[in-house]
């Protein structure tokens, strides 16, 4: 298995008792990626991301904040 390095970035806790972690992920061949760590109880979901997906993402949740998520199309 591959070796990585973990920085840790944020930990956010969410509406009904659900929490984020955002971490920063270098694997030892270089590679860096965004891990977006999503905990609901037990359950726990994690997606690597690029930097283009990362800003990407970044972007749509921004303008859903904002109000506008109708404006946001793929």
């Amino acid at each position: 298995m591959a070796e990585e390095s973990l920085k840790e970035i944020a930990e956010l806790e969410l509406p009904f008792r659900r929490r984020a972690r955002v971490r920063e992920v270098t694997f030892d061949s270089g590679m860096r990626m965004v891990r977006l760590i999503l905990i609901e109880g037990k359950r726990i979901t994690q997606v690597d991301m690029d930097a283009d997906s990362a800003r990407h993402l970044a972007e749509i949740l921004t303008v859903a904040a904002e109000g506008s998520a109708s404006d946001t199309q793929q």
